[in-house]
C-alpha cells in the first residue's frame, strides 16, 4: 500500500471537542480516532528559550501469520514474520502562542487486504519524521498549523498505537495518511471545524482542500462530516514513493458518529470516493469506491478491553484495462483503484482485538478475516484467493 489513547473519560472529552483540542498525543485538532491505548504522562523538561517541552515515545513490535501472502518479496511475501511497528519519539511544545510537534522514528502501516509492509518501506514513503508541524494558537478556540500534518479524512489513525485494532481497515486503504500543507482550526461551543490546504496524497503540489466539521451533541455523542478534493491540475506520476495521482485527483466524503460513555466506544462511519476520468493521468474511465465501517471497543477492567471492527468496501474500475502508465492495469491494485483489491470487486472484513495494558506496557492480538468477490481470475493474492485470514500479535512499551 503506497498512500496512503486513553481512559474512557478522557477519550469522551476529546471526542466532544474534536477540533478544539489535540489528542493525548496531539497529532492535529479535529481528528476522531478510536484507541484503547493510553499514553503515560509525558516527561517534561526545560529547554531554555523554547520553554517547557514534553517528550513521549513508544517501542513496539509485531509477529504475524497469514494464509495467503499478498506480497511478492520481503516481509509481505511470508506466511509468518515479524517486524517493528513503532520506534517513535514525540517532542512537543503545547503551551504558549507558538507551539510545535515532532514525531520521528520507525513505524509500520499494516492494513487489511494489502501486503504487509516493512517498517523500512514505510519510512521510504514518508521519511523518518512522518509528522512535524509548527502551530500558532493565539487562543484556545483558534489555531493554525503548518508542516507535515495527519489527514483529516477517516476514523482511523496512521500509527498502530492510535487505533483499537493493530491493522487498519479496508476504508483506511483508500484514505490519505499524511499531507504537507497548512491547516486552520476553530471551535465555538459544540461546533468545531478544521480546513486544510495541502498536497493530498503527498504530491508536493499544494492544490488539495480538505475539511472536517464536528458537532458535539452532548458529552457522549458527536457527529462529524469530512471531505477532500483537488482545486486544480493534479500532478502526473513521479518518483515519490508515497504519491498517488489517483488519490489526489479524487473527491472523498464521509460521515462519522461517535458514542463514548462508560466502558463503551462505538463509532460507525460511511465513506464515498469518486475518481474522474483523466487521459493525462492515465485513467481511461471514472470509477468510485464506497464503504461503511463499524468500530467498537469495550473495557472490562482498567487493563483489559476488547475491540472489534466490521467493514464493507466496494471497489470500482474495469478489471484488466491498461492505463497509460507502462505495465499498469486497473486490476493491479494501488495504481488502478488505490487499494490492493482488484477493480470491480466487493469485500467485507471482521477484526477482533483483545488488549491488555498496564501503565506503559501493552500487549494485544488481532484476528482478522477478509472475503472478497472479484472478477474471474483475480483475487486478494498471487494465488487469486478471495479470502484471507490473519493473526497478529503486538507488544511494547510507552512512556
Amino acid at each position: 500500500m503506497l498512500h496512503h489513547n486513553a481512559n474512557h473519560a478522557s477519550r469522551s472529552l476529546r471526542r466532544s471537542v474534536l477540533a478544539a483540542i489535540a489528542l493525548s498525543l496531539p497529532m492535529i485538532a479535529g481528528v476522531a480516532q478510536a484507541s484503547p491505548l493510553s499514553m503515560p504522562a509525558p516527561l517534561t523538561f526545560s529547554a531554555g528559550p523554547l520553554g517547557k517541552l514534553d517528550v513521549q515515545g513508544i517501542a513496539s513490535g509485531m509477529a504475524f501469520y497469514q494464509d495467503f501472502p499478498q506480497g511478492t518479496a520481503g516481509i509481505g511475501a511470508k506466511n509468518v514474520g515479524a517486524d517493528i511497528t513503532n520506534g517513535m519519539v514525540i517532542i512537543q511544545k503545547n503551551t504558549g502562542a507558538l507551539q510545535f510537534y515532532i514525531q520521528a522514528g520507525a513505524y509500520s502501516f499494516p492494513t487489511l487486504a494489502a501486503a504487509i509492509p516493512s517498517s523500512t518501506s514505510n519510512i521510504n514513503d514518508f521519511g523518518a519524521m512522518p509528522v512535524a508541524y509548527l502551530k500558532y494558537a493565539p487562543s484556545s478556540d483558534y489555531s493554525v498549523e503548518v508542516g507535515k500534518l495527519p489527514t483529516l479524512i477517516g476514523a482511523e489513525g496512521g500509527f498502530t498505537y492510535q487505533n483499537i485494532n493493530i491493522e487498519r481497515g479496508l476504508l483506511w486503504d483508500v484514505e490519505p495518511i499524511v499531507s504537507r500543507g497548512v491547516q486552520f482550526n476553530a471551535s465555538k461551543g459544540p461546533i468545531s471545524a478544521s480546513v486544510s490546504l495541502n498536497d493530498g496524497y503527498y504530491s508536493n503540489r499544494y492544490n488539495v482542500m480538505s475539511g472536517l466539521l464536528s458537532y458535539a451533541i452532548n458529552g457522549s455523542n458527536t457527529v462529524s462530516f469530512y471531505a477532500q478534493g483537488p482545486l486544480g491540475k493534479v500532478r502526473q506520476p513521479f518518483t515519490a514513493a508515497a504519491y498517488s495521482a489517483i488519490g489526489t485527483s479524487s473527491d472523498i466524503y464521509g460521515v462519522e458518529y461517535v458514542y463514548s460513555s462508560g466502558p463503551w466506544m462505538i463509532e460507525p462511519y460511511v465513506q464515498y470516493m469518486h475518481t474522474p476520468k483523466s487521459v493525462r493521468l492515465g485513467i481511461p474511465h471514472s470509477f468510485s469506491n464506497y464503504g461503511a465501517s463499524l468500530l467498537a471497543d469495550y473495557s472490562f477492567t482498567n487493563t483489559i478491553s476488547l475491540a472489534g471492527r466490521v467493514e464493507y468496501l466496494g471497489v470500482g474500475g474495469k478489471p484488466g484495462e491498461m492505463l497509460n502508465t507502462p505495465n499498469t492495469f486497473y486490476s493491479s491494485g494501488v495504481a488502478g483503484t488505490l487499494t490492493d483489491l482488484p477493480a470491480d470487486s466487493h469485500a467485507w472484513s471482521i477484526t477482533l482485538t483483545p488488549t491488555y495494558q498496564n501503565d506503559g506496557f501493552f500487549a494485544r492480538a488481532d484476528l482478522s478475516y477478509v472475503a472478497a468477490s472479484a472478477p474471474a481470475g483475480l483475487g486478494l493474492s498471487s494465488f487469486n484467493n478471495t479470502t484471507q485470514l490473519r493473526g497478529m500479535l503486538e507488544t511494547g512499551f510507552m512512556f
